[in-house]
């Protein structure tokens, strides 16, 4: 990006301080004061923005073509990027509520994120390296790459469509509700009820952690996951599964397989729809042992 202007060591503080700015680089400065002015960089174009410190609400909307290097927005910054396209935000610290919606092919690197709400119908988000806190997290967003996150809270992925994710820890509850053509690979899920609701949800070597996971989903895969206290899983959903060890309970498989090297409790009981899936322990090549309501 050739810049044309450079703005350095400011302090700014009244209403759209620079809006509409264009081909600049903003370094160094201080968005805060008296003056408590909104919207300081809205609607700008072809910008980049490094070291700088943020304390207003709004800073960045409509913005396009940026990038945001080793900036702090605290707590005050509230909504800082809404209706924004192809930006590089790197090395930063988001910590204001509502941090992004709305936006569009958004690139995440190294930051530091303390945002509830974050990441509301969103397209095209991309996130490395990232620690997130947050609720609801990237709700009804849609192609989303995430590496290397590691994420704490409640409600995340509801209504996410098409998503990879890759070798990350996630720490929250009621995750991928709904969801749509979800691939989760090498990541560590801990929390209650996941994956309720979904449809196409795979987990490649994933490990499992948590309360009733996994129930009234459509077209679910397991390929070669890792479970602890997982009780009550699969219920109603349609299912194959390969697990390495132990489940502690499965309840009313609608369809499908799921192979394991042990079940504590397999249950076929109270189901208001037929319930055919198969339960299988992992045994020699000679055969296996099936429980289920149908044959092996």
């Amino acid at each position: 990006m050739i810049l044309n202007t450079r703005i350095e060591g400011k302090t700014l503080d009244n209403e759209r301080a620079l809006y509409g700015l264009k081909n600049t680089s903003v370094a160094n400065c201080t968005f805060a004061g008296p003056a408590d002015g909104e919207s300081a960089l809205k609607e700008c174009r072809e910008i980049n923005v490094e070291r700088c410190s943020f304390s207003l609400r709004y800073p960045l909307w409509h913005a396009q073509g940026f990038s945001v290097a080793s900036c702090n927005m605290d707590e005050k910054t509230r909504a800082a990027l809404w209706y924004c396209r192809d930006g590089i935000i790197s090395d930063s610290k988001l910590g204001g509520i509502k941090a992004l919606r709305e936006c569009d092919r958004i690139c995440l690197e190294n930051c530091k994120i303390v945002s509830p709400e974050f990441g509301w119908r969103c397209r095209g988000v991309v996130a490395e390296g990232c620690e997130v806190e947050s609720e609801y997290f990237m709700f009804e967003s849609k192609k989303l790459y995430l590496k290397d996150v590691k994420f704490t809270g409640k409600y995340s992925f509801q209504y996410v469509k098409n998503a990879i994710i890759e070798n990350c820890d996630f720490s929250t509850k009621d995750a991928f509700w709904h969801s749509k053509n979800i691939t989760v690979k090498n990541t560590v899920l801990r929390g209650e009820y996941l994956g309720w609701y979904s449809e196409n949800l795979t987990l490649e070597n994933c490990l499992i952690i948590g309360t009733q996971p996994l129930c009234y989903c459509k077209n679910l895969k397991l390929i070669n996951c890792r479970t602890e206290g997982c009780d009550l899983a699969f219920e109603y959903s349609d299912v194959h599964a390969t697990i390495e060890g132990s489940v502690l309970s499965v309840k009313n498989p609608k369809s499908g397989k799921i192979i394991a090297d042990g079940f504590g409790e397999v249950i076929f009981a109270d189901n208001n729809i037929p319930c055919r899936g198969k339960v299988i322990l992992r045994q020699a090549a000679d055969g296996c042992t099936c429980k289920s309501s149908g044959q092996c």
